[in-house]
């Protein structure tokens, strides 16, 4: 199976490793305090100036102003921002001019209604990362480790590349893949033996399943 993984939330150099030599093609860093993902900007430069080239380093930023994403971008070598709070189309085609990084914009999706912001944030968006919508009062907008149903997006596609997220597992991913069509996904909790706290073995475990599809 021909699929692009990212491994979003890691927090040290042992996560890094194992996701990089499992084969993972984007590394996701944080930077979100109620997270317990969460990576200080000292913390995601040390960590990101080991990744090697080819693999894509994405920040992850809740609603940011600019001056955060000026402090992330600024000493960080990061090569994507994730947008993933309740950020405009206006701001995100904003965020994409001014820092000159390609833009994922996460979409939470939860029943048909919420498919046409996907459609919407397709024409200003580089890619569009496909999200379990965080149920109400959640203190994380994704990580949550819920799925959707994902006959709701099956063989769709929009104006930009999109990824698969929300609730993602060694043990689902490859059915995932065959019910969306997807060629791309994103993982966090389903890859942790705690919050926060990344298993080698369980990434390992996911790309691995992907292969072997």
């Amino acid at each position: 199976m021909d699929t692009r993984v990212k491994i979003c939330g890691l927090k040290t150099p042992e996560a890094v490793s194992a996701a990089v030599e499992a084969g993972a093609q984007y590394l996701g860093f944080v930077f979100f305090p109620k997270s317990p993902r969460h990576v200080d900007v000292s913390t995601a430069r040390a960590l990101a100036l080991d990744v090697p080239v080819g693999v894509a380093k994405v920040a992850l930023v809740v609603d940011p102003s600019d001056e955060e994403l000026e402090r992330i971008t600024g000493e960080v070598p990061v090569d994507m921002i994730q947008l993933h709070g309740k950020e405009s189309l206006e701001r995100v085609a904003e965020v994409r001019e001014r820092f000159g990084l390609p833009v994922m914009k996460a979409v939470g999706v939860s029943g048909p209604s919420d498919l046409q912001a996907l459609n919407a944030y397709g024409m200003v968006a580089d890619q569009l990362l496909v999200d379990a919508k965080a149920p109400k009062g959640a203190d994380l907008p994704g990580g949550n480790g819920l799925a959707f149903d994902w006959r709701l997006i099956s063989k769709r596609g929009w104006n930009a590349p999109w990824m698969l997220a929300g609730g993602l597992t060694p043990e689902t991913v490859v059915l995932a893949c065959q019910m969306t069509g997807s060629k791309q996904v994103d993982v966090s909790s389903g890859v942790e033996s705690a919050p926060g706290v990344k298993d080698p073995a369980r990434i390992r475990a996911f790309i691995d399943a992907i292969r072997a599809a």
